[in-house]
């Protein structure tokens, strides 16, 4: 079957999916965006974590035609995500469906040359810079998928409690650390919010 869909904003189309075929497979095989990791295939771990449609999905349990007409968001499109958020609603967040490109806009995307440094020239959306700042990534097989649900908290959470982030990151595994410098991440990328929000 064919698969049209969007992911981080752009239109993409997915040719002889079979029925089994995950979503994780068709992104990171077929579209060449690796940063959803394959680890369990369990929905166990949380390192394939996505947004479907704004709600944090396994893109391991997600066959790949559930996702017809529909939008995805990886961590290699949080950045483009949250300025997309920042610039049209301030403060706020995407509701379901509401947001996206539209097909003109899309038509007229144009890869645009970076300075050559392994992509060390692009943006980060605050989430990624938090988890920097705080020294949150060791190993980085379960940092895309924490990322991606860290995004989604925040977005519909602005000044989560601990329980908030320790509930909205259960899903997500870590074998590195005792996840206090993520949480610390997530708590830093709250604060910066809560800060750029009242200036």
């Amino acid at each position: 079957m064919r698969v049209n869909f969007t992911v981080n904003g752009r239109p993409q189309e997915a040719d002889d999916v079979w029925e089994g075929e995950s979503l994780l497979y068709v992104l990171r095989e077929r579209m060449g965006l690796p940063g959803s990791k394959n680890a369990c295939e369990q929905g166990e771990c949380g390192s394939c974590t996505v947004r479907l449609d704004g709600v944090p999905v396994c893109a391991c349990l997600v066959a790949a035609g559930q996702v017809q007409d529909r939008e995805v968001v990886t961590v290699e499109g949080l950045a483009d995500y949250a300025k997309h958020r920042q610039d049209t609603h301030p403060g706020g967040g995407c509701a379901s469906g509401t947001c996206g490109t539209s097909l003109d806009e899309a038509k007229r995307w144009q890869s645009k040359p970076t300075d050559g440094r392994a992509g060390e020239a692009a943006p980060l959306s605050p989430i990624q810079q938090a988890f920097i700042d705080a020294g949150a990534v060791q190993c980085g097989f379960c940092t895309p998928g924490l990322l991606v649900a860290a995004d989604e908290l925040l977005e519909n959470s602005p000044s989560p409690s601990d329980q908030d982030i320790r509930e909205a990151l259960s899903g997500n595994l870590c074998r590195c650390t005792g996840y206090e410098k993520i949480l610390d991440a997530v708590r830093l990328a709250a604060a910066r919010q809560e800060e750029a929000v009242q200036s």
